[in-house]
């Protein structure tokens, strides 16, 4: 059975950082691309970043890109999301998914916060 387990987030003051981990069993991802997608309350899933298998294409949401790093360690079956300057807007449960895009197949998430 594939496990999507999100872990890292967290309450955070606006300007802070905080490192998302996405630890993947059941699957090998080193074949294949990952994504981060985000939810705020009351809004639809939004694509946040994506990673091909090798690391060498790396795309970002328009919202996100110059703060979010996202990265993987294939031989860890892990995918991170560094995200920096974080703003009250950011504040969502992020999940990742193999593919690229929005994938259905998601972790449970992990709650972001930034606030004062």
């Amino acid at each position: 059975e594939v496990q999507l387990v999100e872990s890292g987030g967290g309450l955070v003051q606006p300007g802070g950082s905080l490192r998302l981990s996405c630890a993947v069993s059941g699957f090998s991802i080193s074949f294949v691309a990952m994504s981060w997608v985000r939810q705020a309350p009351g809004k639809g899933p939004e694509w946040v970043s994506g990673i091909n298998s090798g690391g060498g294409s790396i795309y970002y949401a328009d919202s996100v890109k110059g703060r979010f790093t996202i990265s993987r360690d294939n031989a860890k079956k892990t995918v991170y999301l560094q995200m920096n300057s974080l703003q009250p807007e950011d504040t969502a449960v992020y999940s990742c998914g193999i593919g690229w895009g929005i994938p259905k197949n998601r972790g449970q998430g992990t709650q972001v916060t930034v606030s004062s």
